[in-house]
């Protein structure tokens, strides 16, 4: 063998390692349970959910009883009310319903954004300021968390480079 081919060996052999290490980077760094915590949200109960979710809001927020009560009684309508949509989405689903129409979709976001008025409101007359302070902080926070793992994570690193 000749030195060019023994420089060739070497040099493929090193792409393909690569090739090989990237691979397994990138098998590594996908979250192959997508699902994650909602996977583990979706055998409890509207009740259960609500406990839970108040619980956490309780350790954030620094609640009293009263409080505690009236946020519980809101997440459990709301938990209710989201078990009920899933379950009508996965029939939809299972029917062949995929394509919304354009006035399904708007009418979709429009009670999305008329219920979260409705909420933002419902806090702020069971918070005090202080509370209600971290709450709306604390809800953007996990708005943006959603946003980040699709595309939202591009546009920032597009606007970062200019």
């Amino acid at each position: 063998m000749s030195k060019k081919q023994i420089h060739k060996i070497i040099h493929m052999k090193k792409i393909i390692m690569a090739i090989l290490v990237m691979a397994g980077i990138s098998a590594t760094a996908q979250d192959h349970n997508m699902k994650g915590k909602r996977g583990d949200m979706k055998d409890l109960t509207p009740v259960q959910i609500a406990t839970l979710q108040t619980k956490k809001m309780t350790l954030a927020l620094d609640l009293n009883e009263s409080q505690q009560a009236k946020i519980k009684t809101i997440l459990t309508e709301d938990a209710t009310a989201r078990k009920a949509k899933m379950e009508e989405r996965k029939a939809n689903k299972e029917d062949g319903k995929k394509v919304l129409t354009a006035d399904e979709k708007y009418a979709m976001q429009n009670e999305r954004l008329d219920h979260q008025i409705a909420r933002k409101e419902q806090m702020k007359s069971i918070l005090n300021t202080d509370q209600y302070e971290k709450w709306v902080k604390m809800d953007a926070r996990k708005k943006m968390r959603g946003k980040g793992k699709n595309r939202g994570d591009k546009k920032e690193k597009r606007s970062s480079k200019q």
